[in-house]
C-alpha cells in the first residue's frame, strides 16, 4: 500500500495536468460548435484508460526500486538498492553507491583511530607499570635514597605521559598548528638541553652544526616534538659509551636538509622499512623493551602534516641517519666560517 501511495503522490501533478488538457480540448472543441455529447464520453473514458495503462506500467517497472526505499532497513548494504529501470533511478543508485563508498572510508578511519588509540593505551599502561614498579621498589629500601634512580624512572613516566598528549592532539593536528619563523639552531640547542641528563647518562656526547641565521618556516611545538623523538632515539639506541649524536645542516637544491646522525647500532634493512609504521618496535625495540613503536610513526605523520618530507636511512653497527628537509628555510648572513664551525658538547657543559 505504502508503495502506491508513494507513486501517486509522485505522479500527482501529471494526473492533474493530463485531467486539464483532457478538459481544455473537450471545451475548445465546444466553442468551436461541436455538441456531440457521446463522442465526448467516449473522448474522457479513452483518455482515463490510456493513462491508468500508463500509469500502471510504470507502476509495475518500478514496484521493486518502491519497495527498496518503503522497507525499514537493517543494514548500511540497503542503502544500495537494485533492480532499478528509470534514469532517473539509476542516477540516484549510482549516487547512493558513491556515498556509502565516502561511508565506508570514513567509518575505517574512525574504527582504525579508535583501534590504535585502544592499542596504544594499552601498551602504555603495561609499559608505565615499569618505572612505577622500581619506584616503588627503591623507596622499600633501606639506607639513603638514591634520587638519581628514581629521576629516571620519573623522567621516563614523564616521556610516556608526553607520548600519551602528542598521540591524542595528532587527531586535532590541523587545529593545534601554528606556522611561524624558527631559528632552527637555537631549538636544537633547546631541545639537546632539554635531555642532558639522556646524553650524560648513555655517554653520549652531541655535536651541533648549523648557521647561527638559519630561520626555517613550521610549527616549533612540533617540531621540537619530533627532533626530540629522533635524539631520543640516536642515544638510546647507542649502546657503547663515548660515541656521538652528529646534528648538522647542509643546503640542498630543495631547501635545507636537517641530519640527524647516531653511531649506534643501526636498523636492519628489513626492519628501515617500517620503522615508521604504528606499533612497530622490530629488532632494536625489544633489544630494550621499552619502546612502543609510535615514536617514528608520530613523527613521520607530523613531518608529513607540516610539508617537511622525511627519510631514515640507516648501517647495522654503523648507525642511523634521519634527514628531514625545509623547503623553505632561509639563512641569513653570518660571520665568516661560522656555519662550518662544529659546537661539541661534553658532560660537562651539558
Amino acid at each position: 500500500m505504502k508503495q502506491i501511495v508513494l507513486f501517486l503522490k509522485e505522479h500527482l501533478s501529471w494526473i492533474i495536468f493530463e485531467m486539464v488538457l483532457v478538459t481544455f480540448i473537450l471545451l475548445l472543441y465546444w466553442l468551436d460548435g461541436f455538441r456531440g455529447v457521446n463522442t465526448a464520453v467516449y473522448s474522457i473514458i479513452m483518455s482515463m484508460l490510456l493513462t491508468a495503462g500508463i500509469l500502471g506500467a510504470k507502476f509495475i517497472t518500478r514496484r521493486a526500486y518502491y519497495n527498496a526505499i518503503t522497507k525499514k532497513p537493517e543494514r548500511m548494504e540497503d542503502a544500495l538498492v537494485r533492480h532499478v529501470q528509470t534514469p532517473e533511478q539509476l542516477q540516484s543508485a549510482a549516487f547512493m553507491r558513491s556515498l556509502y563508498g565516502l561511508y565506508q572510508n570514513e567509518v575505517q578511519t574512525l574504527y582504525s583511530s579508535q583501534h590504535r588509540q585502544l592499542h596504544f593505551m594499552n601498551q602504555w599502561v603495561h609499559q608505565m607499570k615499569t618505572p612505577i614498579s622500581v619506584i616503588g621498589l627503591l623507596l622499600q629500601e633501606e639506607g639513603e635514597l638514591d634520587k638519581r634512580s628514581i629521576q629516571e624512572e620519573m623522567e621516563k613516566l614523564q616521556r610516556g605521559l608526553d607520548a600519551v598528549l602528542v598521540n591524542a592532539r595528532l587527531e586535532t593536528f590541523e587545529e593545534d598548528m601554528q606556522i611561524e619563523q624558527v631559528g632552527l639552531k637555537s631549538l636544537i640547542q633547546q631541545i639537546v638541553t632539554d635531555h642532558k641528563r639522556l646524553f650524560i647518562t648513555n655517554g653520549v656526547f652531541p655535536v651541533i652544526s648549523i648557521d647561527e641565521n638559519l630561520v626555517v618556516a613550521s610549527d616549533p611545538k612540533w617540531l621540537k616534538i619530533v627532533i626530540g623523538q629522533f635524539i631520543t632515539n640516536a642515544v638510546k639506541y647507542t649502546f657503547d659509551k663515548g660515541k656521538h649524536v652528529y646534528i648538522v645542516v647542509e643546503q640542498m637544491d630543495k631547501g635545507f636538509e636537517l641530519t640527524i646522525r647516531d653511531e649506534g647500532v643501526g636498523i636492519p634493512a628489513s626492519d628501515l622499512k617500517r620503522v615508521t609504521k604504528a606499533f612497530f618496535t622490530g629488532e632494536n625495540g625489544r633489544l630494550t623493551g621499552e619502546s612502543t613503536g609510535m615514536g617514528l610513526y608520530i613523527a613521520d605523520e607530523v613531518c608529513g602534516k607540516l610539508g617537511h618530507p622525511l627519510t631514515i636511512e640507516s648501517e647495522v653497527g654503523i648507525g642511523t641517519s634521519v634527514k628531514i628537509l625545509f623547503a623553505n628555510g632561509e639563512a641569513g648572513e653570518s660571520d665568516a666560517g661560522q656555519g662550518d664551525r662544529e659546537h661539541e658538547a661534553s658532560d660537562e657543559n651539558l
